[in-house]
């Protein structure tokens, strides 16, 4: 049972990313999927999370409002975080989660 974390990378202020979380041994559409971040010397923070396929609206921390967009397409059993419009603060190692389980993560660095 794990999650996969893949599509970071470095990007210029202002670019895009895509990141996807792949799971495998479990069912991604009987969970709600957070992702979170880390930057160098802080504490893990929550960034976005995306319900259970019930109809409930995603939640954005406000730092990313209006500029990530969360989704899931669960015949893939993957959930996405599209980031647009990156800044240097977005530069962390960024993990998808669900309930106690935790993929590796993977680093988004943005360059100004």
């Amino acid at each position: 049972v794990q999650l996969q974390a893949s599509g970071g990378g470095l990007v210029q202020t202002g670019g895009s990313l895509r990141l996807s979380c792949a799971a495998s041994g479990i069912t991604l559409e009987n969970y709600a999927i957070g992702w979170f971040r880390q930057a160098p010397g802080k504490e893990r923070e929550p960034v976005s999370c995306i319900p259970r396929s019930d109809g409930s609206p995603p939640y954005y921390a406000d730092p990313v409002k209006g500029r990530f967009t969360i989704s899931r397409d669960d015949a893939k059993n993957t959930v996405y975080l599209q980031m647009n419009s990156l800044k240097p603060e977005d530069t962390a190692v960024y993990y998808c989660n669900a309930r106690t389980l935790w993929g590796q993560g993977t680093l988004v660095t943005v360059s100004s």
